[in-house]
């Protein structure tokens, strides 16, 4: 009786491993992806704040555009669901993906800081940021090479409130005073208005801006630069590795094909055509 009992007892760790298996590998079986997820919805909804070339919208309309907005509705065929745009702000692009306002972020620039709130795709291209003025501004120094160059006081430089470059030029200026405004307009109004004296954005983006007014506007790439990052989808933080390289897979086709460079030229076309 005694060898029975003794028999048993070692024989219950081994039981409760096999269930412990058996229930891990159901689990594994009925476990489901987040896109799956998305696909029973049927909509796949993408984060948009307002940066030409990356993220455009139509205020007539309410139609978005731009090669970010272009990748998300193709994102969205692989999917087999409907794009849905939610309008935001950059201030409050990262927030909105954390607390699952939408699936995906458009145009993120891949940040330490971010990275610790929400997750990263590849980047679907590189970025750095330029300073955008006028020729004829006498606070700009002829021959100006760096941020400390410009970084003086009286001069104003504007920047998108939350963006990556809003937080790059805060963290390099110590003279300057930055002008802080929520969207594109606002700031290239602020330079066209001589309110400010130098925008601060993506190099594309100036270069728009540079583009659209050949009479006085130059551009800056500083030396050394002031910021040089991937810009990729912002995913929500609790996606899986599995869920993650969903989205990598489809961008590392869409950047080897040369495709995100057609998308990228068709959106700066688009906006030069809208500046005439």
């Amino acid at each position: 009786m005694l060898s029975l009992i003794t028999s048993a007892m070692r024989a219950l760790p081994v039981l409760a491993l096999m269930g412990g298996l058996s229930a891990t590998a159901a689990h594994a079986q009925s476990a489901e992806g987040y896109w799956q997820g998305v696909q029973k919805a049927g909509t796949l909804r993408c984060g948009a704040a307002v940066a030409p070339p990356y993220v455009m919208r139509d205020p007539a309309t309410g139609e978005y555009s731009g090669f970010f907005a272009d990748l998300c509705k193709e994102f969205a065929d692989v999917l087999k669901v409907k794009p849905e745009f939610v309008d935001t702000t950059w201030d409050n692009i990262v927030a909105g993906l954390q607390a699952g306002k939408w699936d995906l972020s458009l145009a993120l620039n891949r940040t330490p800081t971010r990275a610790m709130a929400v997750q990263f795709s590849i980047p679907a291209m590189e970025y750095q940021i330029s300073l955008a003025y006028n020729k004829n501004n006498p606070k700009i120094t002829a021959g100006a090479a760096s941020v400390a160059d410009i970084d003086k006081s009286g001069v104003t430089l504007a920047v998108m409130s939350g963006t990556a470059q809003d937080k790059a030029i805060s963290a390099a200026v110590k003279n300057a005073t930055i002008m802080r405004l929520p969207g594109n307009d606002e700031t290239r109004l602020a330079v066209t208005s001589k309110r400010a004296d130098i925008l601060v954005d993506a190099s594309d983006t100036n270069q728009l801006f540079t583009q659209s007014n050949p009479d006085w506007a130059v551009a800056l790439n500083p030396t050394p630069a002031l910021a040089k990052q991937g810009v990729a989808f912002g995913l929500p933080h609790q996606l899986s590795a599995a869920d993650v390289e969903v989205v990598d897979i489809f961008l590392e086709e869409k950047v080897a094909t040369g495709h995100v460079d057609e998308l990228i030229r068709k959106a700066v076309d688009d906006v030069l055509k809208g500046a005439k």
